[in-house]
């Protein structure tokens, strides 16, 4: 018998006891989400029609979890502005290489000083750069830290960070999968890449008085459906052309901010984003197996340290370079140390190529605690900073603290 309606409810059920549980605790609802997701899957039990395998509903599931990847990003989007993202080119560009080349290098040197293959190690190297684009939009949305003077450079990192990902998978795929890699195709790739980014952003922008005309539709049911074909036709096209979908759905976000109708679709997202948006966060509970993660305690737990040291180092540059206060920039650092969707992505493609074992586990596990430390180290991040702070004496100019108020806003929800 077909149970699927019932297992999409059960899980539905279990994302919901598990919000209520954080929001008695005063908790980050994040690490809930994963952690039931954890707790059922393939490797649970049965009983009567209460499967918690979800083997029927698996595939439904993991799509609305995508679905809720591109919710998230587009809500993030309308939250900020293409013109705030222009102006800020520059720094973003030095911000971005800043932290891809601290990350990356000390991914390189764990793998490496752990005794890997060049494969693996690259491997590993990708899993430690990247972080998870839904677990920021999700901490900035619900901390409410969208207005703050260093979300702007967050949002330009995580776009920086696909550009590179993209170009990275190239080379990864060739070297990984068929065991060489076309110069000319990891360029093509990465041209493709930035020039889609750039096209939709100029474009889009110049491209506000014909979109609200456009949008000026009277039928909310009009207007729903004309919202939704565009961010799924966008992020649809942005996967085609080898980039992440949520960065597409993103740059509609980005876009639209500009409109009049800027508040008319926000309102409208709202619950879609909530709902899917822990969907999400659920079915990536339910591809970790907590019985396969004893091997790679160790290395996961160093890696863990190393990302910690050198996501906050970056930060710390990156918002600098840019002119930002130390408090902003150390906010950077915290915000976007969560590892998510891409380092299992990349996990993954080391499986595909028959890489050692110990890259599944430890991928997921060095996922499971930064997804969890991620979103607490967000919300506490002004007790994070006073304590470095009483260690590193961070200074700022008499200048930079006129122009730069930091809006810490610290949401206990």
């Amino acid at each position: 018998m077909n149970h699927l309606v019932f297992e999409v409810g059960l899980a539905i059920a279990l994302i919901a006891a598990a919000g209520l549980i954080s929001s008695k605790l005063r908790f980050s609802v994040i690490p809930f989400y994963i952690l039931v997701g954890m707790a059922v899957g393939p490797h649970a039990m049965q009983w009567w029609h209460f499967d918690f395998r979800f083997i029927e509903s698996a595939p439904l599931i993991e799509f609305m979890g995508r679905i809720g990847v591109l919710f998230l990003l587009f809500y993030l989007g309308l939250e900020f502005s293409v013109g705030r993202l222009i102006k800020s080119g520059r720094s973003i560009a030095v911000g971005g290489t800043i932290y891809i080349g601290i990350n990356f290098t000390l991914g390189l040197l764990l793998g490496f000083l752990a005794g890997y293959p060049t494969a693996e190690t690259l491997v590993i190297a990708g899993i430690t750069t990247i972080s998870s684009s839904a677990i920021v939009a999700k901490v900035l949305v619900d901390l409410k830290r969208t207005a703050n003077a260093e979300t702007e450079m967050i949002l330009g990192i995580i776009m920086f960070e696909d550009v590179f990902l993209a170009v990275y998978i190239s080379i990864l795929s060739g070297l990984v999968l068929s065991g060489s890699s076309s110069i000319g195709g990891v360029l093509l790739s990465a041209v493709i890449a930035l020039g889609f980014m750039l096209v939709v952003l100029i474009v889009g922008r110049q491209a506000v008085p014909l979109l609200n005309r456009l949008l000026n539709i009277r039928s909310n049911e009009l207007f729903s459906l004309v919202i939704f074909g565009a961010l799924f036709l966008l992020a649809g096209f942005s996967e085609t052309i080898h980039v992440a979908e949520a960065i597409g759905a993103l740059l509609l976000g980005l876009v639209l901010a500009e409109t009049e109708h800027a508040k008319r679709i926000e309102h409208l997202i709202l619950p879609f984003r909530d709902f899917f948006g822990a969907i999400f966060f659920f079915s990536f509970g339910l591809t970790i197996d907590p019985l396969a993660l004893g091997g790679a305690i160790w290395l996961s737990l160093i890696a863990v340290i190393i990302t910690l040291i050198g996501n906050y180092t970056a930060g710390m540059l990156a918002g600098r370079s840019a002119g930002l206060s130390s408090k902003a920039s150390s906010n950077i650092g915290l915000t976007i140390v969560s590892r998510g969707e891409f380092s299992i992505i990349l996990a993954n493609l080391g499986k595909a190529g028959g890489l050692m074992t110990i890259i599944q586990p430890f991928a997921a596990l060095y996922v499971l605690i930064l997804a969890i430390l991620g979103p607490l180290l967000t919300k506490e991040s002004k007790h994070v900073y006073n304590f470095l702070n009483r260690i590193f004496k961070f200074k700022d100019s008499k200048s930079k603290k006129k122009a730069d108020p930091i809006i810490l806003n610290e949401d206990h929800s």
